[in-house]
């Protein structure tokens, strides 16, 4: 859509008396120019407008969106207008640019609500939260009575609560013909969440909408680029972007003196350049700015921003510089990627990495992984430089890498824990996001164990609906099992004590070495920036702690815990599953997790002496700190073995666990928590135990496990063969219907097996006896004998073919599936009739052999090899055997299993 060719002559006709001046505060800003086709869409959508505003960063959308709705209420501070920024700086800086504009004091028309922090009152007409916020509202307040309009803004990054915001503020919607939605994106994706939000909040969901007034798309009001001219330089290092470790240090390095060399070359030609340096974490952000201090040149000024750095330290970095203030160089994480704009910046260094929440299903664990931005998150990182005056970014990767990186930022819904999800939408009445319009449906996986943490909280009923205990943890502004451990904690270690140990693993700031106590001591001490919104953060939840804890009963920890044992137990109860063991003669490094998942320890961490960790966060990573185990703890309190056990009393199991192995069962006696075990000891196992632990071998190996003796094979080929040919009443002795039917014919040596027996006392020859078919039965040894007399006098016993061959379609091409006998060739002289067996069905296949027993022939038809193939044997086999008769006519020969000599 295209904005008035007048902006001005449009922005008269939206001013209203008493609100806000649209036309002082959109001067310099270029969505200006769309004002008016907004406040139209809106006008035309009736009171309940919706719309979708699509404007790059910089356009002054955040700035001018809120107050035109607020002067469009039907009287001059008839409602509230709620604004959401995904994150709390983007929160702050917004409302104190739109106060500054308005000429009024943040808190008094305009103000915001972040966590710990509120600047607004009965009069503010324009309110600035964080998505956390407003879902907290929402659930208190399902009307949002004192609200009249609602912007989402920056739902281009997908971000799980602005998501689910989307969906819950379309019913909200449902029930109220008085609030006005808008969805704010600086993508090119608005079209979709024009779908979503016009057609959802119509009665129906994103995918039934119809194109009718009623039904369709919300309007789409855009506004074109305000970006200058924008060079693009390539500048890859030499080595890779990430190792074993997460960003290489080299790679930093070269950012950082990217970085330097680039700033020091623009402030040459303009001395009014700020520069802005993209970097994936915390951590990078101080590592970068720390080497970028040593190389700048003095009087540049190198500042952080991050969610870890106290507020004051990220407002003073996301305003201008001041009036004769030197350069700047601001080293951010992808927080100023689109969520505001910091003044000033005409070059950008792209690193070209963003951290994003990854779920691992496989292991049991949730953490941000280190990943290339996509192309659309590199793109508005570029256009920072360009919103001023021509910039220029660096990117310090290579345009092959660009190319690779999708194209859009992956939606956290599909990858992210949904258990705090999981547990808004119960209390929203939606288990599982059922009939709810969300722009992407949850991975059904994910949502099921989401939702079976919260039935094991006891935060859900068994349909998925919240209990009263679960709309007491919503309350919480934390993840539900912290919110748990939270009331729990209380009772065990005091209200004090749970409160520090949940803002310590619900913030953002990294412990040193993974060691949570030592994290703890500092924000105590108030050595950390984040040292004072941490304080807040416990007051906030021991204040919760006293007023709810009373709701979970009394704790599973009973006996007295010590204040260095308090922040182990608690996060013990957040996460169970997460209770950590150190291995033995595996090194100080490696862990097993109740869950069965191992992990490493960072090198050098102070808590490698203790044989029990709770931990908090674990994360997949390869590299030394992971000991080979393919994931490493990233944060953990020490912990001891009764402590453990109490916190998590849920995983405790004391079962006899028998088993079958080197041919009889033997049992222990196991205690366990979840995968680790605490005692294993011999015991005789009952026999109940002992015939599961057979059947269970027996599923797994059939029938080797006892084995079959040579009587015992011979007999089941048998009557292999008389099932192949006759049928019943011969049984089937293939492995399946043997195991099939094991008590019909094994029952009294199961029963031997079971109670410890050996399977060398255990002979199958006669408990297949009891398969046999009486009284048919009596004429087993005339269909298939053991052995056959052959002319020379001996007794030669017949080899049946395995039982596969005789139950299967198939044959082995050398006989065919039929009885063998192997003898010697003189033993058969005069032998004119083939034998057959099982009333003369199955001809027996022979094997005649040479005095040293090796084969010469292989007949059924003993008539047609002494008139025909004989004669070459005999000319062949007379030299190189002439003690042994080879006589011209086999017919009247005398057979004999003896030499010429012994005749």
């Amino acid at each position: 859509m295209t904005s008035p060719s007048n902006p001005r002559a449009g922005r008269a006709d939206i001013a209203v008396p008493g609100a806000f001046d649209l036309a002082a505060i959109s001067t310099g800003l270029a969505f200006g120019a769309s004002l008016p086709e907004l406040a139209a869409a809106l006008r035309a959508g009736g009171a309940a407008g919706t719309a979708v505003v699509q404007a790059p960063p910089g356009t002054g959308k955040t700035t001018l969106v809120p107050p035109l709705l607020a002067n469009l209420a039907p009287t001059p501070g008839a409602f509230r207008v709620v604004v959401t920024q995904p994150r709390r700086v983007a929160a702050r800086a917004a409302a104190r640019r739109l106060a500054a504009l308005d000429g009024s004091p943040v808190g008094d028309r305009v103000g915001y609500t972040v966590r710990g922090e509120r600047q607004a009152g009965p009069g503010t007409l324009v309110e600035f939260v964080t998505p956390g916020i407003l879902l907290r509202r929402l659930l208190d307040d399902p009307g949002l009575e004192s609200t009249g309009a609602v912007i989402l803004d920056e739902v281009h990054e997908r971000g799980l609560e602005t998501d689910l915001l989307l969906g819950m503020l379309n019913e909200v919607r449902q029930l109220r013909g008085d609030l006005t939605l808008v969805a704010m994106s600086a993508t090119l994706d608005a079209p979709r969440f024009a779908a979503l939000i016009g057609r959802a909040g119509a009665g129906g969901t994103a995918a039934e909408g119809t194109a009718d007034d009623d039904g369709g798309p919300a309007p789409v009001v855009d506004c074109p680029a305000a970006l200058y001219p924008l060079e693009v330089h390539w500048t890859p290092a030499a080595a890779p972007r990430l190792d074993g470790r997460g960003v290489a240090r080299g790679f930093l390095d070269h950012v950082a003196d990217t970085a330097a060399e680039a700033h020091a070359a623009a402030v040459a030609i303009d001395a009014g350049t700020d520069a802005l340096v993209f970097v994936p974490g915390a951590w990078e952000v101080s590592y970068v700015a720390g080497r970028l201090r040593g190389r700048v040149a003095g009087g540049t000024e190198v500042l952080e921003l991050h969610g870890q750095v106290g507020p004051a330290e990220q407002d003073r970095a996301v305003s201008g510089r001041r009036p004769g203030g030197p350069a700047r160089i601001i080293v951010s994480t992808d927080l100023a990627e689109s969520s505001l704009t910091v003044p000033g910046v005409r070059l950008v260094i792209d690193s070209g990495l963003t951290r994003e929440p990854r779920r691992d299903a496989n292991r049991g664990m949730s953490g941000l992984v280190t990943v290339s931005c996509s192309r659309a998150s590199a793109e508005q990182r570029a256009g920072r430089a360009a919103r001023q005056g021509p910039g220029r970014v660096v990117r310090c990767y290579d345009q092959r890498s660009y190319g690779a990186a999708p194209a859009h930022v992956t939606p956290e819904i599909a990858v992210a824990d949904l258990t705090g999800a999981a547990l808004t939408l119960a209390c929203w009445g939606s288990p599982g996001g059922r009939g709810l319009a969300l722009p992407d449906t949850p991975p059904a996986a994910a949502m099921a164990e989401a939702i079976e943490v919260l039935r094991e909280l006891g935060a859900v009923d068994e349909g998925g609906q919240a209990t009263g205990l679960g709309r007491t943890l919503a309350r919480v502004p934390a993840d539900p099992r912290l919110a748990r451990a939270l009331l729990d904690g209380a009772a065990a270690v005091g209200h004090h004590k749970a409160a520090e140990a949940v803002a310590l693993v619900a913030g953002d700031q990294r412990a040193p070495g993974a060691d949570l106590t030592a994290l703890l001591a500092t924000l105590r001490a108030g050595k950390e920036p984040a040292s004072r919104r941490w304080a807040e953060d416990v007051r906030r939840l021991e204040s919760i702690a006293r007023k709810e804890s009373a709701a979970v009963g009394p704790s599973t920890v009973t006996a007295p815990v010590s204040a260095a044992e308090a922040l182990g137990v608690v996060v013990a109860m957040a996460f169970p599953d997460r209770i950590a063991w150190r291995v033995p003669g595996e090194g100080q490094a490696r862990y097993l997790l109740s869950s069965g998942t191992r992990a490493g320890l960072p090198a050098g961490s102070s808590l490698s002496g203790y044989e029990w960790l709770a931990v908090a966060e674990v994360s997949r990573a390869a590299g030394r700190d992971a000991a080979g185990t393919g994931a490493v703890i990233r944060s953990a309190a020490p912990l001891t073995a009764d402590l453990a056990q109490a916190a998590a009393g849920q995983l405790l199991t004391d079962a006899v666990d028998a088993t079958f192995s080197q041919g009889r069962v033997m049992a222990r006696r196991e205690r366990r928590l979840g995968a680790i075990s605490l005692s294993s000891t011999p015991v005789r196992p009952s026999p109940a135990d002992g015939r599961a632990a057979v059947a269970r071998a027996l599923s797994a190996e059939a029938l080797g496990i006892i084995g079959w003796s040579t009587a015992a094979d011979a007999l089941r080929r048998r009557l292999a063969l008389l099932h192949r040919e006759l049928g019943a009443p011969w049984p089937d002795v293939s492995e399946h219907a043997l195991l099939a039917d094991l008590d019909a014919w094994l029952g009294p040596e199961l029963e031997k097996l079971a109670g410890g027996a050996s399977t060398n006392s255990i002979d199958l020859t006669n408990p297949l006896r009891r398969l046999l078919p009486w009284p048919a039965a009596v004429r087993l040894a005339e269909l298939v004998p053991e052995a056959l007399k052959v002319p020379s006098g001996s007794t030669v016993r017949i080899d049946y073919p395995d039982v596969a061959e005789n139950t299967g379609t198939e044959h082995r091409a050398d006989d065919g599936g039929r009885p063998v006998v192997a003898v010697k060739l003189q033993e058969c002289f005069g032998w004119a009739e083939t034998p057959r067996l099982v009333d003369g069905r199955v001809p027996v296949l022979f094997h005649l052999l040479s005095p040293a027993r090796r084969p010469l022939a292989v007949t059924d038809d003993l008539a047609s090899f002494w008139s025909g193939p004989y004669a070459q044997v005999r000319a062949e086999m007379r030299g190189r055997y002439p003690r042994h008769p080879w006589p011209e006519d086999p017919w009247t020969a005398q057979a004999t299993a003896r030499t010429k000599a012994r005749m």
